[in-house]
């Protein structure tokens, strides 16, 4: 089958290379491209990667800091479940819910289409310094990106069992809580655990408009030139990370057949 055009792989090589193309001519390449002192800075701190600060103070902020990371991706994670899966199970594209379909997938576009560093911004200026802003920051994209995949898992499962249930006579939600969740579930399971990988990076980076947090510490360190520091907190963070992953290659394990 010959593919339509704008997924040919030499129509689309040929756009990303004229996207970075036009990219480099927007770059001033007069004056000072790279900050005169640039590369000395990044040789201490690279040299800082093996000299970690483990005193007694740091590894107790290190931990707090930790706690309220994973505390906001956790909160945050628990709203965008709660927002993905009802609009995720009306987006899938079916006739039988055609009504509910689109307009599902309109409210999953407009929660995805504002990044969570413009919702944290909005939400800190209505809110201000609360972790309820870091919460709704993070759930509501995050839910419009979880609920999009659902609805695309829940839809493209084998339809041979779908058919068998639909001629015996099944209903819809039948078809789906027997058939179309049991077989999208792993799947569905394996994104939201990376998704939760993801909201501990961005409950970290929300940190440094002063949410609290591992981010926010990074920064206090980065002010203060103690690399050494710098690199406990973000040992933590890539832990964290680690322990995601750990966890969801337990969850898969047990769930494969």
């Amino acid at each position: 089958m010959t593919p339509r055009f704008f997924e040919s792989r030499r129509v689309l090589t040929l756009l990303l290379l004229a996207a970075l193309a036009w990219s480099l001519t927007a770059v001033s390449w007069r004056g000072d491209l790279i900050h005169s002192g640039g590369f000395r800075a990044i040789g201490e701190i690279f040299a800082a990667i093996v000299r970690p600060e483990l005193s007694a103070d740091t590894l107790a902020i290190a931990f707090r800091a930790s706690w309220t990371t994973v505390a906001y991706a956790a909160a945050g994670m628990t709203l965008a479940l709660a927002l993905a899966f009802p609009l995720g199970v009306l987006a899938r594209s079916t006739t039988h819910q055609l009504a509910a379909s689109i307009p599902a997938r309109a409210f999953l576009a407009f929660f995805r289409s504002v990044h969570e560093l413009v919702w944290a911004w909005l939400f800190v200026a209505a809110l201000g310094l609360s972790p309820v802003a870091a919460v709704l920051a993070l759930g509501i994209p995050y839910g419009g990106i979880l609920g999009r995949i659902y609805a695309e898992l829940l839809q493209d499962v084998p339809q041979a069992p779908i058919r068998a249930l639909r001629t015996a006579g099944a209903s819809e939600w039948r078809i789906f809580w027997h058939a179309r969740l049991p077989m999208a579930l792993p799947d569905m399971l394996s994104y939201t655990f990376y998704r939760f990988e993801c909201a501990i990076r961005s409950s970290a980076i929300m940190s440094f408009i002063g949410l609290g947090g591992l981010g926010r510490e990074i920064q206090l360190s980065l002010d203060d030139i103690a690399f050494g520091r710098m690199w406990t907190f973000l040992y933590f963070l890539i832990a964290l990370v680690l322990i995601v992953d750990l966890w969801s290659t337990a969850v898969r394990r047990r769930l494969a057949p």
